[in-house]
């Protein structure tokens, strides 16, 4: 499929942050998880390479106008515009990732095994999103990401997210198009673009 190269070089530029050649960077399967580290050096080592952030950048400054960004993206078929309403790696490490109720007890989930697969679903789903409705008429007509967020440490987390649009024919669909949506300080960002297309 002539999607799936570019995106995945897209994405993984996106989502790793700018600038940083550093080989951990990339998320990788047979990376070696030492599961004795204490969580603050696990999360030392993770953040090795990146510069701090504050907040997050290129975001959305309301849940509508993300999901309207998202819907016009897939429609387009604008894999940078997708991987520049994504988290980041340095945004995950900074801002998510240090109230993140997975990397907390009981999970434990040590921050580079919890980046690789919060990547490599968010990948997926971006695949199977355009593989599915890229290149095709869509008109925002809504969302819902269900009944409340969920509140961690200064995040609020959205999702999943059932997302409608109008085609071309005028038929109004709905898919849930997005796993899980970060909001900090009023500014929002996708967190995971799992989804359950076929």
């Amino acid at each position: 499929m002539t999607v799936m190269a570019p995106l995945w070089l897209v994405l993984a530029a996106g989502l790793t942050g700018c600038g940083n050649s550093d080989a951990r960077a990339q998320p990788r399967a047979e990376r070696v998880v030492d599961s004795v580290l204490p969580r603050e050096e696990a999360l030392r080592r993770f953040r090795e390479g990146l510069g701090p952030v504050a907040s997050l950048a290129g975001s959305a400054p309301s849940l509508d106008s993300l999901v309207a960004r998202f819907v016009r993206a897939v429609s387009a078929s604008d894999t940078a515009a997708l991987a520049g309403l994504a988290v980041t790696r340095a945004e995950f490490a900074y801002l998510y990732y240090p109230t993140a109720a997975q990397g907390r007890p009981p999970y434990d989930l040590e921050p580079g095994l919890m980046w690789f697969m919060l990547f490599e679903h968010s990948n997926q789903g971006v695949n199977r999103a355009l593989r599915v409705q890229g290149g095709r008429p869509m008109v925002p007509a809504g969302y819902d990401c269900g009944s409340g967020p969920q509140r961690e440490g200064k995040n609020v987390l959205h999702g999943p997210c059932v997302v409608r649009w109008t085609d071309e024919r005028g038929d109004t669909l709905a898919e849930r198009l997005v796993g899980r949506v970060l909001e900090r300080n009023g500014r929002f960002k996708v967190l995971s673009y799992a989804n359950e297309l076929d």
